[in-house]
C-alpha cells in the first residue's frame, strides 16, 4: 500500500544528496507506517537514521509558533486585523501602512527586509503573496513580548509536557541524536544558535507526526480546539490571482487548488501542510483521518526553481493512497 510513497522519498533522497530519511503516516490515530534509511551525516561511521533521530525541521517551525499566535488571538491579546504598527512602534509608519496581523501570518503582507537590516515593500498588503523572513520575526518578537517569555518556553508548558514530547525541542548544541544539515553532498553540519529560538527546531519523526495528529484531532483536550480551527483554517485575503497559494497562521491550507500552492490539487478541501527547507514536511489531511511526516537533511529542496512539482507531487501520492 505504501510501496509508491517509500519509492518517491528514497528516490528524491537520492536525487538530493540527503543522508537519511524518515517517512511516517498515522492513520485514525495509530502508526500505520514508519519508515527509516541513511544516517545522520555523510561523515564516515555517522549513526543509522532511527526512530529517535531529531531533524532541525527548519522553517516547519512556523507551524509550532502558528499555534502560539493563534492562542494569543484566541485569548484576546491581539486580532488579526489589527494594524501592525499598533505593535512595532519601531517600524516606519508609512512602510507598514494597512498590514495587519492577518497579512503578517499568511505571507501577504508585501514587507521585505534589507542585509542592513532596512525594511522596504515589495507590494502592497494584502495584494499578492511572497515568502519572506520577516514576518516571521516580527510575529515571533510580538508573541514573545504578549506573553513575557519565548513562544518554545510556552510551548514547552503547555503542548509539550502535557503530550509527553521528549524528542521536540530547540537546540543549542550537538548531540549525538540529532541529525546533521547537509549543505552539499561533500560536508555536513548541525547548526548552532545561541539563544534556542531561532531555526535550530529539532523532532524525531514520531514526534512530528503527533505534532500533526494534535491539530487533526483539535488539540486532544490539550490545546483548545478553536486555538486549532484558527491555526489551520483559511486566513488568507481574497487574491485576485487565483494561482496565489491559501494560508492559515503559516499552514499551507487547501482552499481551491491553486497552481503556487505546496498542496496538489488532488489533495481534499480543508488539508493543510508545512515544510522546512531541509526537506521536512507535514501533511495533515482531515478527510482521511491522516497524518504523514517526512524528513529529509539536505538544505534546499530538490528541483531548484521547481521544487513545488515535487511537493504537489508528493501530497497528489498521499492522495491517492487513501
Amino acid at each position: 500500500m505504501f510501496l509508491k510513497l517509500i519509492t518517491y522519498i528514497e528516490d528524491i533522497n537520492k536525487l538530493n544528496h540527503s543522508s537519511g530519511a524518515a517517512l511516517l503516516i498515522i492513520k485514525d490515530n495509530k502508526i500505520v507506517l514508519e519508515h527509516y534509511s541513511g544516517y545522520h551525516s555523510n561523515a564516515k561511521n555517522s549513526r543509522p537514521i532511527d526512530e529517535t533521530s531529531q531533524f532541525n525541521v527548519a522553517s516547519a517551525r512556523k507551524s509550532y509558533l502558528g499555534l502560539v499566535i493563534a492562542y494569543a488571538l484566541y485569548e484576546g491579546k491581539m486580532n488579526l486585523d489589527d494594524l501592525a504598527v499598533q505593535y512595532f512602534k519601531h517600524i516606519d509608519k508609512e512602510v507598514l501602512g494597512k498590514t495587519t496581523i492577518g497579512h503578517l501570518v499568511t505571507h501577504s503582507h508585501g514587507l521585505h527586509q534589507q542585509e542592513d537590516g532596512t525594511i522596504f515593500r515589495e507590494f502592497a498588503p494584502g495584494e499578492s503573496w511572497a515568502y519572506r523572513g520577516i514576518n516571521v520575526l516580527m510575529m515571533t518578537e510580538l508573541v514573545n513580548r504578549l506573553y513575557g517569555k519565548s513562544f518554545p518556553k510556552l510551548l514547552e508548558e503547555r503542548v509539550f509536557k502535557p503530550l509527553g514530547f521528549t524528542e521536540t525541542a530547540w537546540q543549542t548544541k550537538p548531540n549525538e541524536k540529532l541529525v546533521a544539515v547537509v549543505d552539499d553532498p561533500a560536508s555536513y553540519k548541525v547548526g548552532q544558535t545561541n539563544n534556542g529560538m531561532d531555526s535550530n527546531l529539532h523532532t524525531s519523526a514520531r514526534e512530528f507526526a503527533q505534532w500533526g495528529n494534535l491539530h487533526l484531532n483539535n488539540g486532544m483536550g490539550i490545546v483548545p480546539k478553536e486555538v486549532i480551527q484558527l491555526a489551520t483554517e483559511v486566513q488568507s485575503p481574497p487574491f485576485k490571482n487565483k494561482d496565489l497559494p491559501q494560508n492559515g497562521l503559516f499552514w499551507f491550507v487547501q482552499g481551491t487548488p491553486a497552481k503556487h500552492s505546496e498542496l496538489g490539487e488532488r489533495v481534499p478541501k480543508g488539508s493543510y501542510q508545512i515544510l522546512g527547507v531541509t526537506g521536512p514536511t507535514l501533511l495533515v489531511i482531515p478527510e482521511y483521518n491522516v497524518v504523514v511526516a517526512k524528513m529529509f537533511n539536505k538544505r534546499y529542496n530538490y528541483g531548484g526553481s521547481n521544487y513545488l512539482h515535487y511537493l504537489r507531487e508528493f501530497s497528489n501520492l498521499v492522495a491517492d493512497t487513501f
